[in-house]
Order: structure tokens, then sequence, then C-alpha cells
């Protein structure tokens, strides 16, 4: 102390003094600068998304999609930025259907994903996941969802159908569940096992060429495809009552994610919310739609669409377990409220 008080007096003390003071200044400096250039977690795979804390807790996340109408705002919002905006980076991969859409989920491959609500309700039911529906995706409308025949086939109505087989993209999920409503009205039944068999959707003009199966239920913008190429004809059409404006899909997380990584949810909510409110701009659908899927611009101009709800409703989602229960796919009542996770602020 004495030898440093003395070297203060000094000819060089002045100067060692201005250097201690810059060197204890340095650290604050670091910080303002780090904060200035966003210096956080570069890798996205957990931790704050900003230095303040409030940004996302896993700023990369693997979303689960088809390449279906109804997932039209999901490519609006990784397209118009929505996600960047909300501090995501968002990776789609593409499935087949509900199910793998489940089993993903489980496995942890992916953080959210597209999904139909009969897939998720029943896996929920059955303790195969815990799941969270985050967003609301799409409702159906005329002509959104329909069975279709080979053109040349002598089968006119689903009554017709009774005895015949019926690809689906996945058993015992909305497809299925749609037709069977459809067929009651019609007096037709229908066996998850015996009547449905599993198509991709992209596979089932080919399945209706080969004869593989007698008739397919499709959504947009395959529909639309068959019936432009002659392979087939629509005899139901599942988009008018009693399955009129029926809430079809969404888009889920498990329960431990939702609850381990809430701004992350909230995020996506935001970006999704704003993108499904510009998808009732059809013309906005019909700009994506060619940017996904294996139509030209001119095509998608013609599809059939059908809504998209910018927020969930448990009074509405309550329709599916209703029909779930009609049909045997529930034993007991399932309460959807507990399920939703409600748009962050």
């Amino acid at each position: 102390m004495a030898r440093g008080a003395r070297g203060a007096q000094g000819p060089r003390g002045p100067r060692r003094a201005r250097s201690r003071a810059r060197l204890r200044g340095a650290p604050a400096v670091a910080l303002l600068l780090c904060a200035v250039a966003g210096c956080g977690s570069s890798d996205g795979s957990g931790g704050s998304g900003g230095a303040d804390g409030k940004g996302p807790e896993k700023t990369r996340i693997t979303v689960g999609t088809m390449p279906v109408a109804d997932t039209a705002p999901l490519e609006m919002a990784q397209r118009k930025g929505f996600f960047k905006a909300e501090g995501l980076t968002v990776r789609t991969t593409t499935l087949s259907g509900g199910a793998e859409s489940v089993s993903r989920l489980r496995a942890g491959a992916l953080d959210i994903s597209f999904g139909n609500y009969v897939s998720y309700f029943l896996a929920h039911a059955n303790k195969a996941i815990d799941v969270r529906i985050v967003s609301d995706a799409f409702q159906s409308a005329p002509r959104t969802h329909a069975v279709l025949v080979p053109k040349d086939s002598p089968v006119k109505s689903l009554k017709d159908l009774q005895d015949k087989k019926i690809g689906v993209n996945t058993k015992r999920n909305i497809s299925a569940l749609l037709v069977k409503k459809a067929g009651k009205a019609e007096g037709a039944t229908f066996d998850d096992d015996k009547n449905f068999a599993e198509v991709d959707m992209p596979n089932m003009e080919t399945a209706l060429k080969s004869g593989s199966v007698d008739a397919v239920q499709a959504v947009e913008p395959f529909v639309s495809a068959i019936e432009r190429s002659g392979a087939g004809r629509v005899v139901a059409d599942l988009g008018k009552p009693p399955t009129a404006g029926f809430p079809i899909a969404g888009y889920a997380a498990t329960a431990s994610f939702a609850e381990d990584n809430p701004k992350t949810v909230a995020a996506f909510q935001r970006a999704m919310a704003r993108a499904q409110r510009q998808a009732a701009n059809r013309s906005a659908v019909v700009d994506t739609l060619p940017e996904y899927t294996k139509i030209t611009a001119d095509q998608a101009a013609q599809l059939n669409l059908g809504g998209y709800p910018a927020a969930l409703d448990p009074a509405r989602l309550a329709r599916v377990v209703t029909l779930m229960r009609e049909f045997g796919y529930l034993k007991r009542d399932l309460d959807v409220e507990p399920l939703l996770v409600r748009a962050g602020p």
C-alpha cells in the first residue's frame, strides 16, 4: 500500500492510475458491446434467445408438416419471415399423416407438428402421448375433403362403398371418421380394419388407377389433381353436412416441451396467428401453394379452400370429441380445454 501510494505521486503515477481505470472499465464495456451485438447462445439448442433473457428458450425448432392446403399458413410464416421476427428458426420435415406426427413428437424428433385432431385426441386418451395443442390450422369447407372413385366406377354413393376398400392416409384418423359420419347419413356403415387401407396422399391417384383400392378419401390439392387428371370423380363431398365446417387439424407439442419452452411456444403461436389471419385472404394462400406443393399457379387458383382459424376454441374442438365418441374412437369423454395452450402475449 505504501509503495503504491508513493508511486502514485511519482512521474508515472497518473499513467498507471489511468491504466487501472481502463482495465476496471473493460468488463462493463465488453458487456455493453455484447448486449448491442446480441451475444447469446448462437446454436439455438437451448437457453435464452436474447441477452436480456426475454427471447425463446429454444430458437431453432423442427416442425412436422404435410404438402396440403391446410398448412399454407405455416409456409407463409416461414417465407414471409414471421418466425424470424419472433426469434425463431424453423426447420420443417414432411410427414405422411397423424400417426407419424404422434410417434415423432413422442420420440423427440419434432418439437411441434401439424396433425389432425382425431389422431392427437386418440393418442392422448390412450396415453401414447401427453399432447398440447398450440395452434389451430384448418377447418373443412365444400370439396376440401372428398371421397373419390375411378371415373368409370359404377359406385354412385357411399352406400355403394360399404363392402369395398377406401384409401385413407392413416387409419382411425380424421379421414376415416368423416367417411363414417357421412356414410351413416346414407345408411352405410364402415369398419376401420375391413373398409380402410392406408395410402399416402401423393399416391392416392396411383392407387385409384391400379385398382388397389375402390375409393380414396383425399384432401386438397389432391382432390382437384385427381379430378383434373381424369383418374377419378367425387362421390361424396365431406365438406358438406353433416360434417360441414369441421375442425380438421392443428399444431401440437408434447406437454413437457410446452412446459419447458413457454416462450418458444408463444413465439410460434404469434407467428402462426399472424399467418392464419393473412390466410383469410384467398390470394395469399393461392400464391403460396405452388411453392411447396406440386401444382401450378393456375391450378392453385382453382382449388377449394377451407378456413384458417387464428385462435383455439375449445367449444369448436369439442365437436371432434363428440364425433369420436359417436363412433367408439373414445370410450369416455375428453375435456379439450386443459390440452390447449392459449396464445401468449
